[in-house]
């Protein structure tokens, strides 16, 4: 036998089918992949989780005014409310008469969270992240943020401060300019 001329088939035995051709059929319909949806689902989840959680926030728990943090607590929210009388109620008397007259933030500015505690039986120093935001700016509103210590010391059967962050002063009785 012969090889056949080139570029054509080769003989095939008597009897057998010619082979089918294969021609591209309907494309099937791509399923979808079920770790791609799982992980779009949990997705979905956190960030609805988290709405919720920062939606439904309100204020901070109030913290034992008997506690040298719950005591700094009640200062800091008098002074952010702007109520300077009750700020000084937790005052000791040297505090009061150490008045700054330094310009401070303007209190609706500010926000302020707790960083530690530590208590000593006379005297005790809450250390707090000031946060200060100011409005305009090429770039929107600026914040920036200090760690300071309140020093507290022990009056009675509770706690009054004797040196807050400047940020956080009042001048009672003071005229504001």
């Amino acid at each position: 036998m012969s090889s056949p001329p080139e570029g054509s088939q080769p003989e095939r035995p008597p009897g057998e089918p010619e082979p089918e051709e294969t021609k591209p059929g309907p494309a099937r319909p791509a399923r979808p992949d079920r770790t791609l949806l799982a992980i779009m689902v949990a997705i979905a989840v956190i960030v609805i989780v988290a709405l919720a959680v920062v939606l439904t926030r309100g204020e901070p728990a109030p913290l034992a005014e008997s506690t040298p943090a719950g005591v700094v607590q009640r200062y800091a929210a008098a002074v952010i409310a702007g109520d300077e009388a009750a700020a000084s109620a937790y005052l000791t008397p040297a505090a009061r008469s150490k008045c700054n007259n330094e310009a401070r933030p303007a209190a609706q500015n500010l926000r302020v969270t707790l960083v530690s505690t530590t208590e000593r039986p006379q005297s005790a120093d809450v250390r707090v992240l000031i946060t200060v935001s100011e409005p305009g700016g090429p770039f929107g509103s600026a914040e920036y943020q200090v760690e300071d210590v309140f020093d507290l010391v022990r009056s009675g059967n509770g706690w009054q401060i004797d040196n807050a962050p400047w940020q956080l002063t009042v001048c009672p009785g003071q005229v504001k300019q």
